[in-house]
């Protein structure tokens, strides 16, 4: 059985963490499934939207699984664990699509750092935020020093990775870090959702990119891609392309 469902609602896909019994604590089955759905949902033009939630009322997700990784030699633990959900979480924030994360319930660790991942957040009242890991002996590993750095204040942040103190849901908002505090979280964010449909798709992925670049998450890329798609929808790039098939010298006009 997958540990993440896929259903679509509408133009959304959901994917909805299924490790209850652990609070959704994450394994590596898990990241390559995540790693799986995020490529397929991509490529897909019907989808306009991806919502990332957990099951069941108590969490969102608690973090990594401890018994996953907590008895990997130091060098696993940096090259596979850490390396490689970082770089699947950063697929998740990179993602062109708009995404949400409907925090049902408890976020912590790398559960908080998934929610970062996502573009906005909506959570339940009751919910709560929290960096744990000094309480085990490690640091935060997929971002929570860093892409956290830039979604909430140094002081903030350091409260949670310092003290593990937790971070409530009314709080989070008025630090802008929660977009709506709903009791029904996957529903709030549907309805966010909806308002997608007068929004031009293409306009929606620049800006996204743009914003990405002013940030700092992924610049190089980002201002890459934006120029690989002027020049490409340039006069210059059709004729270039079609001298070169053509075995001649191009006549480029600039334009």
């Amino acid at each position: 059985m997958s540990q993440i469902a896929l259903t679509e609602r509408g133009n959304a896909a959901v994917l909805t963490l299924h490790n209850e019994a652990k609070l959704n604590a994450l394994t590596v089955i898990m990241l390559k499934e995540l790693e799986g759905h995020l490529s397929d949902i991509e490529s897909r033009s019907d989808i306009r939207a991806l919502i990332v939630t957990g099951a069941g009322p108590k969490a969102f997700c608690c973090g990594a699984d401890i018994a996953e990784w907590g008895e990997l030699r130091p060098e696993e633990f940096a090259r596979f664990w850490v390396h490689g959900g970082h770089r699947i979480f950063d697929r998740l924030a990179r993602f062109s699509k708009p995404t949400i994360g409907a925090l049902n319930g408890h976020a912590f660790g790398g559960g908080l750092e998934l929610a970062a991942c996502c573009d906005i957040r909506v959570m339940t009242p009751k919910a709560t935020l929290v960096l744990p890991e000094a309480k085990v002996g490690i640091v935060p590993g997929w971002s929570g020093t860093q892409r956290l750095a830039r979604l909430l204040p140094e002081p903030v942040l350091k409260e949670m990775a310092l003290f593990a103190r937790r971070l409530t849901a009314e709080r989070a908002m008025n630090l802008g870090f929660v977009a709506e505090i709903d009791d029904d979280p996957l529903a709030a964010a549907l309805g966010i959702v909806e308002d997608l449909a007068d929004v031009s798709p293409r306009a929606n992925e620049l800006a996204k990119a743009m914003i990405h670049g002013a940030v700092g998450e992924d610049t190089g890329a980002v201002i890459e891609a934006l120029g690989s798609a002027a020049a490409a929808a340039s006069a210059d790039r059709y004729e270039g392309v079609h001298a070169f098939l053509d075995k001649r010298k191009p006549s480029f006009e600039g334009r």
